[in-house]
């Protein structure tokens, strides 16, 4: 069979592009099939003309030169990046305009291995492949508010109703003179190329007529055939031979398979018109799923989140793949992408263009397309913005897109999904930044970033953990905050106390031993020296739901705080609840009760907590990753130096510093101390990489150490700004919200990374300390008692949960629950590695606040003396009988068990001390 092409004046060569597919090297046109089978060589050529039609059906599209638009992009000049953080908005009153330029984590140029949609995180229903003679059109028409001339240069309406005589189909373009054709020019039955039997019109798209087809040559299978607008406009035909040129050598699971491209004989007008011949997609496009969903007002709804992420992620992975083969989609939108069973295909490749033309058309959608795309040309960054303009279509109704909105995003206060998802947000604005620098620098990025967003959003949702090993930091090293109440220095019993200095000093003088009788009522308060007696309270505090297992008592009346829980003091097991919405900062730590306050409520000033240490939590925060471009990566991966001062020593053996080992040293230098050296460094860098993102992390961190905490929020809000998938900026901002005392901001961060991430066990401790700072104590234990077995902070975390429930609790609050919940707990600490002085020292806590419990008088608290008709419910704690007698000997036990550990003489005196001060009276 020769080779050589059939075409007239072409001189090129027939080359097999796999599957027997044979296209010219030169006019990239395959060879015409006769009804044998054999090749033939019959005369044909290509008509030329201007670029023809509207782009993309049901929608309204842009068309544009490389060089020139008749839509202006000069508002990308002047548009300000909106940055979302709460944080940094709260510190400088209005937005910041840091920029942070990032590390490419390298694009994909495998085909896909995902066989379902959602990265295995969410479900998304599948769309059945129906049968294709169900989509042909009955009436094949296009409604005369699509009709435009197909010139790019006029675009002006044609085909339109004057008075009561409807529009024409066919005709010449008033203002330019062009000839238009919104006519089928295939019918059912025709044979196309000797191998095409067409069915019928399935829709009217931007480069004309999409016909289904059986292919009689191969199986029966079901094709497609592409027409052409208009078989005079060159520029049509150009991109519909580019389409094929380019969709032959790609082999992708998310992109439509192209076959053929042929040309058949028009009887009616005499013109060789050419088609497309490509793969059949059956299912829905994405435009067809958004708008089936309505609420019961019948209003669009919304896709949800976490679908349409899914549909990004499938998207970014097809665009990733063009990207990687030097080509540009230019024109991603919801008409262009079908959902077929479990799977997303981006369909209408005619605007598939090679990344170093600047001579054909651009095509592109309003509303979809970058606004530099008119004066600069289609980029891989133009690409990744249509895709976060597609997901802002989907997520919301987005009116005014297409031009209120045309370039940018509505403000997030105004939008519900923007408001919940604060992630999400940060990922749209980054994706559609005016400056295309500052955009994610490739489709697999932007994909990772999306699937960071998408699993924090159904971590929320479910209650589930959806953790992830990150390419850009490290993990978390460690956790320095587990210690969150302040060391007890007083006794564990305010009212059970005895002040046994007289007794000593008689024994000392061999006087007479005590005669006191043993307290038979707890009518009177025992005065413990600097806290007055405490009255029985007259009731539980209203409002307060009934504490288990004490029958008629209820709990501690909390005031509202930033989080949000279910109500349940749960166990290890128990998920954080999700709290959407967020309230007014709380009142600082050290706020006195206001009037009105219940007995027993706690404020913002609740148990004494430990202080924060800025610069150790800090300098534990995850480190970003070598740079593997970065020339001594290899030389810091075999650095064994561990201490600061032998880092810096070995760093200075490097032939040429670069920036990984500049970063190192700096570190090294935070670590010792060494704060002048440590800014200056940071300087340098700063003047050389303004905008390097790790750059920009290290100046939050140094912030941080040297007590700068607002320009430590502003710089990790930049990197959050970059990397809204990514933990470890949220982390940062915790604590830097923490730290500026911006209590509602660092819990919601804090909660973030501890739904998503459970490995991050800062976030948990830094989480229950700002739910106890604002008075939330049920919160503060759920969020301890969340923190796995499996973390080898397990047992810290029990210990502070143990602490939360009854550290400087008011003794007439219904205890009952809590004292057995926290009991319970120091008994199955033992298996945990809980050491003895721990042990007993978080039982003499428990077992004094009971003896306050029981002492007080409180109606849900059993009577001191015991008695035949006590109240049900438990009646040992850690051991020990629940009345005064049983908690006393209990809490001697445990003081003379600690005085045989201690290590120092004056220590183990006053332990022996405590001891008799909480013994029982007795006769001997």
């Amino acid at each position: 069979m020769s080779t050589q092409c059939q075409r007239p004046a072409c001189e090129g060569d027939y080359e097999d592009m796999g599957g027997g597919e044979l296209y010219c090297d030169t006019c990239g046109l395959a060879p015409v099939v006769s009804p044998t089978g054999m090749v033939g060589s019959p005369p044909t050529g290509i008509a030329g003309g201007g670029r023809g039609g509207s782009r993309g059906s049901n929608s309204t599209s842009q068309r544009s030169g490389s060089r020139a638009s008749s839509r202006s992009s000069s508002r990308s000049s002047t548009s300000r990046r909106s940055v979302s953080g709460r944080l940094s908005r709260s510190l400088s009153g209005s937005a910041t305009a840091r920029s942070v330029s990032v590390r490419s984590s390298g694009s994909s140029t495998s085909s896909s291995s995902r066989g379902r949609l959602g990265a295995g995180l969410v479900l998304v229903p599948d769309v059945p492949r129906p049968d294709p003679r169900t989509a042909v059109m009955e009436k094949p028409e296009v409604p005369e508010r699509k009709r435009f001339c197909s010139r790019s240069d006029c675009g002006a309406p044609v085909g339109r109703a004057r008075g009561e005589r409807p529009g024409r189909t066919e005709g010449f373009c008033t203002k330019c003179g062009h000839p238009y054709s919104f006519v089928p020019k295939l019918r059912g039955g025709d044979i196309v190329h000797g191998q095409y039997e067409v069915a019928g019109c399935l829709a009217h798209g931007g480069l004309g007529w999409v016909y289904l087809a059986v292919d009689r040559a191969v199986s029966d299978r079901w094709v497609v055939l592409k027409g052409l607008l208009d078989t005079g406009d060159q520029d049509a035909m150009a991109a519909a031979i580019s389409e094929r040129r380019f969709l032959a050598e790609i082999e992708h699971s998310n992109i439509v398979r192209i076959y053929n491209f042929v040309e058949h004989l028009d009887q009616r007008t005499g013109s060789l018109d050419g088609y497309i011949v490509m793969e059949y997609v059956g299912g829905k496009a994405l435009k067809e799923i958004a708008n089936e969903r309505r609420t019961t007002a019948g209003k669009r709804d919304p896709l949800p989140v976490e679908q349409a992420c899914a549909y990004g992620i499938e998207a970014l992975e097809a665009l990733g793949h063009l990207h990687s083969r030097n080509l540009l989609y230019c024109d991603f939108k919801v008409d262009n992408a079908i959902q077929t069973e479990d799977q997303l295909k981006l369909i209408d490749m005619g605007a598939v263009r090679r990344m170093d033309d600047e001579e054909s058309a651009i095509y592109g959608t309003v509303g979809y397309q970058a606004p530099e795309v008119a004066e600069v040309g289609p980029s891989i960054a133009s690409d990744l913005y249509t895709v976060a303009r597609t997901l802002a279509v989907l997520t919301f109704d987005f009116q005014g897109y297409t031009n209120v909105f045309v370039d940018s995003l509505p403000d997030p206060d105004n939008i519900e999904v923007f408001r919940r998802y604060e992630s999400f947000y940060r990922l749209l604005v980054r994706a559609t930044d005016p400056d295309p620098a500052r955009r994610f620098a490739s489709a697999t990025e932007m994909a990772e970033q999306l699937t960071g967003v998408l699993r924090e959003v159904v971590a929320l949702q479910t209650g589930r953990p959806r953790p992830a090993l990150s390419t850009l930091f490290g993990t978390e090293l460690r956790v320095t905050d587990t210690e969150l109440f302040a060391e007890l220095t007083g006794d564990v019993s305010r009212l059970g106390g005895r002040d046994t200095t007289a007794g000593a000093r008689g024994r000392r003088k061999r006087g007479a031993a005590s005669t006191v009788a043993p307290r038979t009522s707890a009518a009177a308060p025992v005065t413990v020296a600097g806290v007055p007696p405490v009255a029985a309270a007259g009731g539980p505090p209203a409002g307060a739901p009934a504490a288990f297992g004490a029958p008629g008592a209820a709990p501690l009346s909390a005031p509202a705080t930033h989080v949000r829980g279910s109500g349940v003091t749960g166990g290890a097991g128990t998920a954080l609840a999700h709290a959407p919405t967020h309230t007014a900062i709380p009142a600082p730590r050290t706020v006195a009760p206001g009037p009105g306050t219940p007995p027993g409520a706690h404020t913002g000033g609740g148990p004494r907590l430990a202080g924060l240490d800025a610069r150790a939590t800090s300098l534990a925060l995850p480190v970003p990753r070598v740079d593997a471009n970065d020339p001594n990566a290899g030389f810091l991966a075999g650095v064994m130096a561990s201490a600061p001062n032998e880092l810096i020593a070995a760093l200075q053996a490097v032939p040429a510093a670069s920036l990984e080992t500049r970063l190192r040293e700096l570190r090294a230098r935070l670590e010792m101390s060494d704060l002048d050296a440590g800014v200056q460094a940071l300087s340098r860098l700063e003047s050389e990489h303004p905008d390097d993102w790790r750059v920009v992390w290290c100046r939050g961190v140094t912030s941080l150490v040297t007590g700068d905490n607002e320009n430590a929020a502003l710089s990790f809000d930049a990197v959050y700004d970059a990397f809204p998938g990514e933990p470890a900026p949220k982390l940062a901002l915790g604590i830097c919200a923490e730290v500026l005392g911006q209590l509602d901001n660092a819990a919601e961060y804090y909660r973030l990374v501890w739904m998503t991430d459970p490995s991050f066990v800062s976030a948990a401790f830094g989480l229950a300390r700002v739910q106890i700072a604002a008075g939330d104590r049920a919160g503060a234990v759920r969020t301890l008692e969340s923190v796995p077995e499996s973390s080898i902070h397990y047992t810290a975390a029990r210990v502070a949960a143990v602490r939360a429930r009854l550290r400087e609790r008011a003794p007439q609050e219904p205890l009952l629950g809590d004292l057995s919940a926290a009991a319970s707990q120091v008994t199955g600490l033992a298996g945990f590695g809980l050491d003895a002085v721990r042990r007993e020292r978080l039982s003499t806590e428990v077992l004094g606040t009971a003896l306050d419990w029981v002492l007080s008088g409180s109606p849900a608290a059993p009577s001191p003396v015991p008695s035949q008709h006590a109240s049900s419910g438990p009646r040992t704690l850690l051991g020990c009988e629940l009345d005064e007698r049983g908690l006393r000997f209990g809490l001697e036990r445990s003081y003379r068990i600690l005085a045989r550990l201690a290590q120092r003489g004056d220590e183990r005196i006053e332990l022996v001390e405590r001891a008799n001060r909480f013994r029982p009276r007795t006769w001997v």
